[in-house]
């Protein structure tokens, strides 16, 4: 058996103390655990499989019996518009995870306490054959002290049983996304084994506050004592909490403080101190940097615990419709992931915990298509992926996965106020997001005031509720799905989304026109394609419409590109949007949905949609107003040699003008430029800024590629283009520009 690591959670000047010194001492579990499954609540008779921690049950080997009814390969698309949690193809099963542990003789006497960060769905623990206690949270840390059934200087034996999730209780503030079709369980995030003395920090959040020059630290502290049996017997503790900051990288100490608490014994007690802090960094996705916030306890004994949270200098609000970071006005732009459908892609394996897939895909991408915010959509992610967007400067809406059904209230507050207690430090996280596309007036009515007193420091948003459903609307969430073939009545003309045209104005883009808090558009493009090119099952009757039923992939993949650019332009270019976020960057092949990735998802191979993403997400553009004519058929072509009259909608999301010059062309289906016209150009910040355009059109009848490149001063060219057609012709011909 390979020999456990045992890691001191310590600041510096303790490195070299001993276990006996009352700091903290954490034993990393993760690793290979004993595996099996059973059909009952019985353990297993004996173990047969082996299985990495964190992780999912798809990764046992051998693989579990029902292995490939969780994944298939489909050999051909079915639209499918939903998916019925309780219709399953397989036999539910228990879970169960086996592993010895060797504990020093030297911890004896210490509180230990078992961390397993997240666990779906309904977790138990056995140590020795003792019952530790159950939990149904799935995103929350399940935690259980467990020293009454430790053998110190012995092998320990570690069980842990994991449900299934048809079988998670009512109660469990667990939703149901009806775009998924297999709910693996599995402990997926990291098991640990602390131990420290009487009185542990529990939980420990950082609130940092910019304006006010100063970091507000709450934390739980668990009294592990007996709580009074006989009169007089104390009830609770004096002890005393120091908490150091320091520059994360430098560990530079910048400002200490120290307060004396009671804690109650057998209990958890909420204190707080509240430090000022003079000289700091701000962090921002441009400097993303970082502080370590220590908190000694100590009491009459010595030191009784001591951890540590990394956290950045930042403020994250609204003014009116737009958010603020660091008081400066902010335009978001990125895209979502939905990591919960991700599980059930068969080409997931162990991607989700490879640390160095997750940087590039959470850092590499993003940072060249100009995003800055991501929506982790319908489910959270392990904790490692908010330090990785933390230590590089990424910003998330961090959405628990409630889209359709969920628990009841009580749990409901439970475990939402643990995962912003568990959460709430990372700089990374900037808006909690409880509901998706839903309504729950206990949420928005009750518990979000609640958990903005626990933490001011960021924006909550509730799902489709807007002001006139919530007394404290911070922000909404509207979904402007466009081109959506089959929600078109019959008899309608079904070109009736102008694509392209940056002044259409649905019903939608009044609301948010009109709303006085922050329109967040984190969801559009109903254009998905499955990584082999070929629709989802949402969009089978979308690509059947524009581009007949034997499309092929190259074709799919030319049309999702130009889809998507041209609906963020439309996006981006209303001053009214707070921010832009594109669905989907990853989901689940195979899947409802889909992503921008083609081939197997561990190469991360972008489509055409992602490179021309870094065009459409420029902070300073300049977009063509004018629907496209290759796609929408009901679009007349232009009368050959004629005056082509149009703006350009200049947008600018810097804090200053962006001044550059703008080159439009008209290319022919060889990719020759027919005309050029070049132009300064001045763009005020967040606004629109529409410049007028006029061109002669050529005598040629044919398809051609309309070409505006705008390149700012010491920046790279921004393209947006439209495919025209001038003259009559039963078939027209393009030219494929290539993103640069």
């Amino acid at each position: 058996m390979k020999r456990i690591l045992i890691c001191l959670i310590l600041s510096i000047p303790y490195l070299a103390n001993s276990a006996n010194d009352g700091s903290r001492t954490t034993i990393n579990l993760n690793g290979t655990w004993q595996f099996d499954q059973t059909v009952n609540a019985f353990p297993p008779a004996k173990y047969t499989r082996t299985i990495p921690v964190p992780g999912l049950i798809h990764l046992a080997s051998p693989k579990i019996d029902d292995y490939y009814k969780f994944f298939k390969r489909a050999d051909k698309v079915e639209a499918k518009g939903q998916h019925n949690l309780y219709n399953i193809d397989y036999s539910p099963r228990y879970s169960w995870y086996l592993k010895y542990v060797d504990i020093p003789k030297e911890l004896e006497g210490k509180e230990a306490v078992i961390t397993i960060k997240k666990s779906q769905y309904v977790t138990q623990v056995y140590v020795n054959g003792m019952d530790m206690g159950t939990s149904m949270a799935c995103y929350t840390p399940v935690e259980f002290p467990i020293s009454k059934a430790l053998k110190f200087g012995a092998k320990n034996e570690i069980l842990i049983k994991v449900g299934d999730r048809v079988w998670l209780p009512s109660e469990a503030a667990g939703g149901t996304d009806k775009e998924k079709e297999h709910y693996l369980p599995g402990i997926w995030d990291d098991v640990l084994l602390s131990f420290t003395g009487a009185v542990r920090v529990n939980r420990l959040l950082v609130l940092p506050s910019v304006a006010y020059k100063k970091v507000t630290v709450k934390a739980m502290l668990r009294n592990f004592k007996p709580a009074q049996i006989f009169y007089g017997d104390a009830m609770s503790d004096s002890v005393t909490m120091n908490i150091s900051i320091a520059e994360k990288l430098s560990g530079k100490i910048v400002a200490t403080k120290s307060g004396r608490f009671a804690a109650k014994r057998d209990n958890i007690s909420e204190v707080q101190q509240d430090i000022p802090i003079q000289n700091f960094t701000n962090w921002t996705p441009d400097k993303p940097f970082l502080y370590l916030a220590t908190a000694t306890l100590t009491s009459d004994k010595g030191i009784s615990d001591e951890t540590s949270k990394q956290f950045g200098m930042r403020d994250f609000d609204r003014k009116g419709k737009f958010f603020y970071l660091n008081g400066e006005k902010i335009i978001l732009r990125g895209t979502n992931v939905t990591l919960q459908r991700f599980f059930e892609d068969p080409d997931c394996s162990n991607l989700v915990w490879d640390k160095e897939w997750v940087k590039r895909l959470l850092v590499e991408y993003p940072k060249q298509l100009n995003w800055n915010m991501m929506r982790i959509c319908v489910g959270i992610a392990p904790d490692f992926w908010y330090d990785i967007a933390d230590e590089n400067g990424l910003m998330f809406q961090n959405e628990w996965l409630y889209w359709q059904n969920h628990g009841w209230d009580e749990q409901i507050r439970k475990e939402y106020t643990d995962w912003v207690w568990t959460d709430g430090n990372h700089p990374s996280i900037a808006i909690w997001d409880a509901i998706n596309e839903n309504w729950d007036g206990y949420i928005g009515n009750t518990l979000i005031p609640e958990l903005k007193k626990l933490d001011p420091t960021r924006v909550w948003d509730a799902g489709y509720m807007t002001g006139d459903q919530m007394s404290a609307d911070e922000m909404d969430e509207p979904h402007p799905y466009q081109g959506v073939v089959n929600w078109i009545q019959p008899g309608a003309n079904r070109d009736i989304y102008p694509l392209g045209d940056l002044n259409f104005r649905p019903d939608i883009i009044e609301s948010i026109n009109n709303a006085g808090v922050p329109q967040l558009v984190n969801e559009y493009g109903w254009i998905w394609l499955w990584r082999n090119g070929s629709p989802s099952k949402l969009t089978v009757e979308v690509y059947e419409h524009y581009l007949g039923k034997n499309s092929t992939p190259e074709q799919n993949w030319e049309l999702q590109a130009y889809w998507m650019q041209l609906e963020t332009e439309w996006l981006r270019s209303n001053p009214n949007i707070a921010g832009v976020l594109a669905f989907c960057y990853l989901a689940n092949n195979y899947g409802f949905t889909g992503d921008w990735f083609a081939g197997n998802i561990k190469d991360l191979k972008p489509t055409a949609t992602l490179d021309w993403f870094h065009h459409a997400f420029a902070p300073a553009a300049t977009f063509i107003n004018l629907t496209d004519e290759r796609y929408v058929r009901m679009i007349k072509p232009h009368e050959p040699g004629s005056a082509l009259i149009f703006n350009l909608a200049g947008i600018n999301n810097n804090p200053a003008t962006a001044s550059g010059t703008v080159k439009i062309k008209l290319l022919d289906s060889k990719g020759k430029a027919l005309l050029e016209q070049t132009s300064l150009v001045k763009l005020p910040s967040f606004i629109r800024t529409d410049l007028p355009v006029s061109i002669i059109l050529p005598t040629q009848a044919g398809g051609y590629l309309l070409v505006a490149e705008f390149t700012p001063e010491n920046g790279k060219t921004v393209i947006s283009r439209r495919f025209i057609k001038i003259g009559k012709l039963a078939e027209y011909k393009y030219f494929k520009l290539e993103a640069k």
